[in-house]
Order: structure tokens, then C-alpha cells, then sequence
């Protein structure tokens, strides 16, 4: 469940600022790493997320478990409050060109 509203919520926050970012696209570096460097952070850390859910889902006993899934949890942790804390600021810079 908390994965599927981690999933939503930049969706549901941030609709408008990846539309308004997406209709300027233009193919250079500072355009993909401002604009969306945080929608790839919050990505990574889900894909992170995922992965330490697939290892705690698998079955404890079989021959060659191994435990493991804390690293992807912390990596998926990090990567995801950086990606949405980096989208919060992309937001306001955003509203702030708008409103100018």
C-alpha cells in the first residue's frame, strides 16, 4: 500500500509542473538534468523499493536465501525523499516563473 501512494503522489502533486516542463522539451544536458532529475531520483527509489520487496517476498526457506533487501530499501529510501524533496524546489521555481 505505501508503495502504491509513493507511486501516486508525485502524480498527484506534480501533474502540472511535468506538463508544463514536458511542452518545452529540447534535446540538451541542462534541459534533461534541471527538468527531470527528480522524477528519475523518485523513479530510481521505486525501482529500488520494488526490489527489496520482491527479496523479502521470496519464500525463507529455500536452499540459497539470502537475506539482502536492506541496502535496496535504504538506496530506495534516499533515492525517493531526494527525488520528491528536488521536485518540491523545481515546483516553486516553476510557480515562481509563471507568476513573473
Amino acid at each position: 500500500m505505501g508503495f502504491l501512494v509513493a507511486a501516486a503522489l508525485p502524480v498527484l502533486l506534480w501533474h502540472d509542473v511535468v506538463a508544463a516542463i514536458a511542452s518545452e522539451f529540447e534535446l540538451t544536458p541542462r534541459y534533461l538534468v534541471t527538468g527531470w532529475s527528480p522524477w528519475v531520483l523518485m523513479g530510481l527509489g521505486l525501482v529500488c523499493l520494488a526490489v527489496a520487496g520482491v527479496i523479502e517476498w521470496r519464500n525463507r526457506e529455500r536452499r540459497f536465501y539470502a537475506p539482502g533487501g536492506g541496502a535496496w530499501f535504504g538506496w530506495g529510501v534516499s533515492l525517493y525523499v531526494l527525488g520528491f524533496g528536488l521536485a518540491t524546489q523545481v515546483a516553486q521555481i516553476a510557480e515562481g516563473l509563471s507568476a513573473a
